[in-house]
């Protein structure tokens, strides 16, 4: 039968032992008092909670990392810009998702990467939210291309009606000037990488429990729309007149319904391992 928990006097004692033995004494009574405890509660830790302390220690063993754009706007939305919105709950509850549903060995905590920042090279999918106010110099609109045309994937997301529209494109033809926006079809692979997505519906944000609607501004309609590279690889994908953050950062608040939630999901998985296989 285990002891209980080491006392003041027995930890004092220890203190007065050569500096090995200290170290040896000190974390032994601490181990101790650690298993007394968790006994105590009847606790175990989860094989997912063992997971995110190893990759806390060694983050070059993720696979794959949340990754959110950090870009220019000169809007700002409770105090801080556009890029931030939803973080970090979003990518914490997203990433806890992608734990529980997937073999994806994800990073425990998202980043956040400039697009002049040269580790953007390192990762194949990153989140832009709030796109309808980015304003992307030449600079980092030819940075940009270069990582779409290397292999990299951008979602965009969160952004509604026809005004942010505007905003968005016009950046998005920076970026590429000579590529069309195109609707996804729904036999696109990225609908069905690991869910078969066959009937999409409309993502709304948190809002949604006090208008009433699913859409905001004049975003009646949502769209899935992208662009593709010469081989047709999806480049970008476009969630539009839908804000999939705002159910990832909702994922436990019980008024928001979990179909929005789940969907939101499965749309970010799909995203994410289509990133990663094309």
């Amino acid at each position: 039968m285990l002891s209980a928990r080491p006392s003041p006097r027995s930890v004092l004692s220890a203190l007065r032992q050569r500096p090995r033995a200290l170290l040896v004494s000190v974390l032994t009574m601490m181990l101790l008092a650690l298993v007394v405890r968790g006994a105590d509660q009847s606790l175990s830790v989860p094989e997912s909670s063992t997971a995110a302390l190893l990759d806390t220690a060694h983050p070059e063993s993720s696979e794959f990392q949340f990754v959110r754009l950090i870009y220019s706007s000169g809007m700002y939305f409770g105090g801080r810009q556009r890029w931030l919105t939803d973080w970090p709950e979003a990518e914490e509850h997203l990433i806890g998702g992608i734990r529980r549903l997937t073999r994806v060995n994800v990073g425990i905590a998202g980043e956040r990467i400039a697009i002049m920042d040269d580790a953007l090279f390192d990762h194949p999918w990153i989140y832009a939210v709030e796109v309808g106010s980015w304003l992307l110099d030449d600079a980092e609109a030819s940075r940009l291309r270069d990582y779409l045309l290397r292999g990299g994937f951008l979602m965009v997301d969160d952004f509604h009606g026809s005004r942010e529209w505007e905003g968005f494109t016009a950046s998005l033809r920076r970026i590429f000037p000579d590529r069309p926006i195109l609707d996804i079809p729904q036999t696109d692979p990225v609908f069905h990488a690991v869910y078969d997505i066959d009937d999409r519906v409309q993502i709304p944000g948190i809002i949604s429990l006090y208008s009433g609607e699913t859409y905001e501004r004049d975003g009646y309609i949502p769209h899935w729309r992208g662009v593709y590279d010469d081989h047709g690889r999806l480049m970008v994908v476009i969630n539009f007149n839908m804000d999939l953050g705002d159910a990832w950062e909702h994922a436990d608040t019980p008024e928001y319904s979990l179909k929005y939630t789940t969907r939101a999901y499965q749309y970010a998985i799909n995203y994410i391992v289509y990133s990663m296989t094309h």
